[in-house]
């Protein structure tokens, strides 16, 4: 049988005339299997070069505001604050390639973008870093046909899960601590759980018109994301330990605890200073204390930095090699 008659209907150049999509349903059929072109499309990459720019002046004004003064201050000896403080840092990153090495089969260099996508959401504005995740799905659509709908499910989720932990740490955290607060914060507490709530409800009622992503997946993702937020508590609470071992891990336990549940209540001002004065009447040792969060929090910025330059650099080294 000659491969002219090996095709019912027609011959070897009336299919390649099909496929090679002069026209015909074949033609049709093939472009829509084909993935989302983005040579002639600069706006990916544009997105991606706006939001890099945000980072770096984001990182910029931290810089020219904090500083890295917090590095200044008593430095840690214990050597498993810092293995703690890899795994801290690493562990938002982690959980997001989890989740999209299963929904998209990413490779390990998306860690890259995954890694810009928390630089972005903490030192640029909120969600920018998923714009960026998105622009940079979109620049890769050989391998993502259709990005939005998964990176916007997974955004959704991640606020979910972060409400769903906050409201559990605020019913294991309240009975013991709520004579340490004042009445007026109290009453913020209270009004935060209200708003904490009402912007969760919304995406639970309407989830089959908000999502794209099926049931089992979906629930798959806030079980990655709950176990990261869990994760991320505990890591916190060991770094502080190896950095402050005079404290014990169970008090450093529920600091970290504390700490997640003042980061995600809206209606309270000035986060970081009402969890720092919590964290001092619980264990005293003010000054300490304070040189501990701010020697994290500079440390964290200076990997921010590291990173950004070095991303910059190994694109560079790219560009001058092609």
């Amino acid at each position: 049988m000659t491969p002219q008659q090996a095709l019912p209907g027609g011959s070897v150049s009336g299919a390649a005339q099909g496929v090679g999509g002069a026209s015909g349903p074949v033609a049709r059929d093939m472009a829509a299997l084909e993935p989302l072109k983005t040579v002639k499309s600069r706006w990916p990459a544009i997105i991606g070069g706006v939001l890099t720019l945000a980072m770096i002046v984001g990182l910029g004004q931290e810089l020219l505001g904090r500083g890295l003064v917090g590095l200044s201050h008593s430095v840690p000896t214990n050597p498993l604050f810092y293995i703690v403080f890899v795994g801290l840092y690493m562990a938002l990153p982690i959980g997001d390639y989890i989740i999209f090495r299963r929904l998209w089969g990413i490779p390990i260099s998306g860690m890259a973008a995954l890694i810009r996508k928390r630089i972005a959401n903490e030192v640029a504005f909120s969600y920018s870093g998923e714009a960026y995740f998105y622009a940079w799905a979109r620049a890769n659509a050989k391998m993502v046909a259709a990005p939005f709908g998964a990176v916007k499910d997974v955004g959704i989720l991640s606020a979910i899960a972060g409400n769903a932990i906050t409201l559990l740490m605020i019913g294991l955290a309240l009975p013991v601590g709520r004579e340490l607060l004042t009445p007026e914060q109290l009453r913020l507490v209270w009004g935060s759980i209200a708003i904490v709530m009402a912007t969760s409800l919304p995406f639970l009622i309407f989830s089959r018109r908000v999502f794209s992503l099926d049931r089992k997946t979906l629930w798959w993702v806030f079980m990655v994301h709950c176990t990261r937020l869990i994760a991320n508590s505990l890591l916190v609470a060991l770094a502080w330990h190896y950095g402050m071992p005079s404290v014990s891990l169970g008090m450093w336990l529920f600091l970290s605890a504390a700490r997640l549940l003042v980061s995600r209540l809206p209606l309270v001002p000035n986060k970081d200073l009402l969890f720092a004065n919590f964290a001092i009447l619980l264990i005293g040792q003010d000054q300490e204390l304070s040189e501990l969060i701010a020697f994290t929090a500079a440390l964290t910025l200076l990997v921010h930095v590291v990173l950004i330059a070095g991303f910059g650099v190994a694109a560079l080294v790219r560009k001058v090699r092609a």
